[in-house]
């Protein structure tokens, strides 16, 4: 087995990394897209211990009360993962801020706001109503939530308490904090940590000789584990995934959640990002590119979904699109013999007032979680039944 797809079983402790060769086996067979930077992660293994004590000793210190955490008089609902990369954090949040307010809930996301421009303390993406900033000063992501949430404010900040605190005068009674399992400031109520199905845990060393954030140990804090993309292809890898977890958290439920396509999405004459028909492009062929953490999940997903793909740019995640991207881009499309373009909604969000310009016609694909109902279900009770602080 190729160094660069070992996977030694993480769900152990410091002093035993052992695990039958048969199960990581089967865990592997039929990944296509394990891959690490190993040549990164082979200079970094020596540093990774350090790395490692300094998190535990984060974590302790904020449990033991000697770093202050902050609780709201409202629950926290927080989304996160344990690896560095995509895990489908996104798409989770869109689907636990519909939830909510499908029962009544008026939710408010809280997101670090990673690659904006805005640097203020409080940075208020949408406030339910209007769009107030762009991806450039927003990041893409929160601009993508702002955009395909209308009534749920969106709000960006270092500090996330600050931009907490500002959500609540505006009337939220739940806050959704986005990629928060690691921002121990924050007191959470239902901490959800996320792994891709297809990559399960990288080498599953810490940083920066592998691609966890902080060693596994701090998986305790979790109030639930979600095994997001599964699809009929890898469902069973997901399964015996999950029954590791289970074996070692024996308390923490796991739940499977799966995307599906929704509908292709493209511009309003004012920027906005609606569901279009593809009309006479449908059949033609497209050429796929995107900058998310995984690029090859989301051409996977174009393939599944039967568009005809007839080139594919994968570029890196939160990549910015400069006019000479954009050349190079339409050059190796037209190249290829595509008639029109083919990205995630999420790289949308970055091409507002630019696809007019481009000689091909553009489309995102717009996405949705689907998960166990018994997953929705304990969710929403668990908030019903939550009670202030005293």
């Amino acid at each position: 087995m190729p160094s660069s797809y070992r996977i030694l079983f993480f769900f152990c402790t410091k002093n035993d990394r052992s695990l039958d060769h048969g199960v990581l086996t089967s865990l592997l067979a039929g990944a296509p897209f394990m891959e690490t930077n190993s040549l990164f992660f082979a200079f970094g293994r020596p540093f990774s211990p350090f790395y490692s004590l300094a998190m535990r000793l984060r974590e302790s210190l904020y449990r033991r009360g000697i770093l202050p955490s902050y609780r709201f008089e409202v629950p926290v609902v927080s989304v996160g993962n344990l690896t560095m990369g995509g895990t489908g954090k996104t798409p989770m949040v869109q689907y636990l801020a519909r939830l909510l307010q499908e029962h009544g809930f008026k939710p408010a996301i809280v997101s670090r706001g990673y690659g904006g421009a805005a640097r203020g303390k409080v940075n208020l993406v949408s406030d339910g109503s209007n769009l107030l900033l762009d991806a450039h000063a927003a990041g893409d992501e929160p601009r993508l939530l702002a955009e395909t949430l209308p009534g749920v404010p969106v709000l960006t900040g270092m500090v996330r308490r600050l931009p907490a605190r500002r959500a609540l005068s505006m009337g939220a009674d739940v806050l959704l904090l986005d990629d928060g399992f690691q921002h121990l400031p924050v007191v959470r109520d239902i901490d959800l940590v996320l792994f891709n199905t297809d990559r399960l845990a990288g080498n599953s060393r810490v940083f920066p000789g592998g691609d966890l954030r902080e060693p596994v140990a701090g998986l305790r804090r979790a109030t639930g584990f979600v095994m997001t993309g599964v699809h009929g292809a890898n469902r069973e890898r997901a399964e015996r995934f999950a029954d590791l977890l289970r074996s070692k958290f024996p308390s923490i439920p796991v739940a499977f959640a799966g995307l599906e396509m929704e509908s292709l999405v493209g511009f309003t004459p004012s920027g906005l990002i609606v569901p279009v028909e593809a009309g006479p492009l449908q059949g033609q062929p497209c050429f796929g590119f995107c900058g998310i953490a995984h690029p090859e999940l989301f051409r996977q997903t174009l393939t599944d979904q039967g568009f005809p793909l007839a080139g594919f740019l994968p570029l890196a995640d939160h990549q910015p699109y400069s006019e000479a991207l954009l050349e190079r881009l339409v050059a190796q499309a037209q190249k290829s013999g595509a008639q029109w373009l083919l990205t995630t909604e999420k790289d949308m969000v970055k091409l507002v007032g630019r696809a007019a310009h481009l000689p091909l016609p553009l489309c995102g694909l717009r996405t949705r979680v689907t998960v166990d109902p018994d997953f929705a279900r304990a969710i929403i009770e668990q908030l019903r039944s939550w009670t202030a602080p005293r």
